[in-house]
């Protein structure tokens, strides 16, 4: 099955993220309280927490550094409470958003979800005006150049749910969130390293937009990932 060029945006989104490594590592520290204080400390029994470390690990971030931060989350050292919580709004030409932020103070957090959104041509919504339009499911990417016949066969086999060839040769296995674990694996042991490998909110369907549609899109994604509190961003469009 074909889809729309990715690759495109998995770069831009890690050259973003080696700009900014600071704030990769507060939110993949956050994502690691958040597991370890709603699932337990342990890494067997709990895959969220599994997930975030393997996160951390990705950006290069210190062994003891992820330790203290489980250890804190679980109560061992004292830290701070962050609390889950979803925006969902609209953009340009209606495209529908979903920001997850981890925050330890909500008033602020709504207050600057909502000014980056006004400021550059969107606006929030309310609950689950566009969360229907999201599939929670695992995704993994790999890179154009991937043997299309071998992923399948491995994926598939291996409990994911569709693999999805985009128009620029990247390739996108989508799993349920229950069976990631076990396609990330089967790939990884047929020597099959994921670009990107995580539980997401993937767009049932995407939107195109004009040239000058996009840039102001980008816009919006760009200053919502530059709060501090933000954690991820979900939307439909096409860019």
């Amino acid at each position: 099955m074909a889809g729309h060029s990715k690759w495109a945006n998995i770069q831009h989104r890690k050259g973003r993220q080696d700009e900014k490594r600071g704030k990769v590592w507060t939110r993949v520290i956050r994502e690691i309280m958040v597991a370890a204080r709603s699932g337990g400390g342990d890494l067997q029994v709990n895959p969220r927490l599994r997930l975030a470390v393997e996160k951390a690990k990705a950006a290069n971030m210190p062994a003891d550094t992820i330790k203290r931060n489980i250890d804190k989350a679980t109560g061992n050292l004292e830290g701070v409470h962050y609390e889950e919580i979803r925006y969902e709004g609209y953009g340009i030409g209606g495209i529908a958003l979903m920001v997850d932020t981890m925050t330890d103070n909500k008033v602020r957090t709504v207050a600057e979800v909502r000014h980056a959104l006004s400021k550059h041509g969107g606006n929030l919504g309310t609950d689950g005006s566009v969360a229907f339009q999201f599939k929670h499911c695992g995704q993994l990417i790999l890179a154009p150049g991937t043997s299309e016949d071998t992923v399948m066969e491995v994926a598939l086999e291996a409990g994911a749910q569709d693999v999805v060839t985009d128009e620029d040769g990247a390739i996108e296995v989508l799993t349920d969130p229950a069976d990631f674990e076990a396609v990330k694996a089967a790939l990884d042991k047929a020597g099959m390293q994921p670009a990107v490998a995580e539980i997401t909110y993937r767009a049932d369907i995407t939107i195109d937009l004009s040239e000058e549609d996009r840039a102001k899109m980008q816009k919006i994604i760009d200053a919502l990932e530059d709060l501090d509190d933000v954690q991820e961003v979900y939307h439909n469009a096409a860019l």
